[in-house]
């Protein structure tokens, strides 16, 4: 069975059974003898591609297309026709209602081979590129346009999806006068799919903090209330997410979090570098989660990085992933350098298996002057 699948629609016995046998040897073949048949088949599945027959019983190859055509989940489905007449009107009426080939009968099964294989790289190739649009285009809605500018900071932020991307996620906002509230998140799943629930779970978050940023400070009581809403929602059902909700004072130099199953900050110091806390239970689990408040006061020349795994997960030429142990070892050279971020992740790059990463990468690096 084949990655991809096709609808043989063909009202003659020993046709439809060899078309079936033959391609049957390459993709996942189901066959309907009419047009009523056919649509019966797509509806229990959507084909990649369709052959169908022209000159059939109850419903012609026409209307059967022109009846998918209507339907909004159908009209991109290639068609391709067999049938025995070869006058040129029944091609150029095929061409002109959007058929993407036409094959006059008898044809050399080989040449039906080529054509399929041409057409499913050509539908491929135009997937491939307008998923490459539709996730670069959820991506710079999941990502920042800017940092806060605090004198006696700076802020540093990194982002770099592999492919079409996955569910990272990062946004702040001033949440109230001279604070700061940072949400840094990894919707489960990869590609378009985990894009579309991390834009989702992101408008959670806005809208959590939106109602309760009157009522409360509290990360951990936002992340309380996100976990709920997560789990009511019958869309989002089944979505699982860590996520890191960080407040900062800077007048007070404090930083106070809540973490659901997100990787751990890690703190740089002049004199060590070091995890700072655990966690608790990613969201999506358990309506009833509860969460903790951690608070540091971040000394001077000293900065906080916060990250998503692909950076974990980055292979070394030792065989072994980075890990927070490989992180911490990139990061205590990076504190005070023009674009520590940058040098951080070359630091990962000299040691892996890999010249690029494997996966998604996020940074937030946030640091005090002296």
């Amino acid at each position: 069975m084949g990655e991809y699948s096709i609808l043989v629609v063909e009202d003659e016995h020993t046709l439809r059974r060899l078309l079936e046998y033959r391609l049957g040897k390459q993709y996942s073949v189901r066959t309907a003898a009419n047009g009523d048949e056919a649509l019966d088949r797509v509806a229990e599945g959507i084909p990649d591609l369709i052959i169908s027959d022209i000159m059939m019983p109850k419903m012609d190859g026409f209307a059967l297309q022109a009846s998918l055509q209507e339907q909004k989940n159908t009209r991109a489905v290639p068609f391709i026709f067999l049938t025995a007449k070869a006058d040129e009107h029944s091609r150029l009426k095929g061409m002109r209602t959007g058929v993407d080939d036409y094959i006059t009968k008898p044809f050399d099964i080989e040449q039906l081979l080529s054509r399929i294989e041409r057409l499913l790289e050509r539908t491929k190739i135009f997937q491939t590129q307008l998923d490459a649009r539709i996730g670069q285009d959820f991506s710079q809605k999941l990502m920042p346009k800017n940092l806060p500018r605090v004198e006696g900071y700076r802020a540093f932020f990194h982002n770099t999806p592999r492919e079409h991307g996955g569910g990272d996620l990062f946004d702040w906002s001033e949440a109230w006068p001279g604070n700061y509230l940072f949400t840094i998140g990894d919707v489960m799943g990869k590609g378009l799919q985990a894009k579309f629930y991390a834009f989702s779970f992101l408008s959670y978050v806005r809208g959590t903090l939106h109602a309760m940023s009157r009522a409360t400070r509290s990360p951990a009581e936002l992340m309380k209330r996100v976990n709920q809403l997560l789990m009511e929602d019958q869309v989002m059902e089944e979505t699982f997410a860590s996520l890191l909700l960080m407040r900062w004072e800077p007048s007070r130099n404090l930083i106070t979090y809540s973490n659901a199953g997100h990787c751990r900050p890690i703190l740089v110091t002049p004199e060590r570098t070091e995890v700072v806390s655990e966690s608790d239970l990613i969201l999506g689990l358990d309506p009833n989660a509860d969460f903790t408040d951690e608070t540091l006061e971040l000394p001077p020349n000293s900065a906080l990085i916060f990250y998503t795994d692909g950076l974990l997960e980055q292979q070394l030429r030792t065989g072994e992933m980075v890990g927070e142990k490989g992180l911490i070892g990139a990061a205590s050279s990076a504190l005070g350098r023009p674009d520590p971020i940058n040098s951080v992740l070359n630091s990962i790059l000299q040691k892996s298996i890999s010249p690029n990463f494997e996966d998604d990468i996020l940074v937030f690096w946030l640091e005090r002057e002296g």
